[in-house]
């Protein structure tokens, strides 16, 4: 006796869908504000456009040292230290 079994797609090809539809956003262009040093963005009718905050940030790791023998007690941890802005 013959069986046939149904054919199901492989998993992978059901789960593509169609890209989401995209919205075309102005060219800006970046230039160093000469009395500031730092950069800005500006549209395209010159106007100066924020580009949001993304912060800045700092951190300080200690090693770890360990006695050769491993037992004199003078074994060293480590500890972390952050800093953001």
């Amino acid at each position: 006796m013959t069986t046939t079994r149904p054919t199901v797609p492989p998993w992978g090809t059901t789960r593509p869908r169609p890209f989401p539809t995209t919205t075309l956003v102005p060219a800006v262009v970046a230039e160093i504000d000469p009395a500031t040093q730092l950069g800005v963005a500006r549209d395209r009718h010159g106007h100066v456009v924020a580009l949001g905050g993304h912060g800045t940030g700092t951190a300080v790791e200690t090693s770890t040292i360990t006695s050769p023998d491993g037992q004199n007690g003078n074994d060293q941890g480590h500890d972390q230290s952050t800093d953001q802005d």
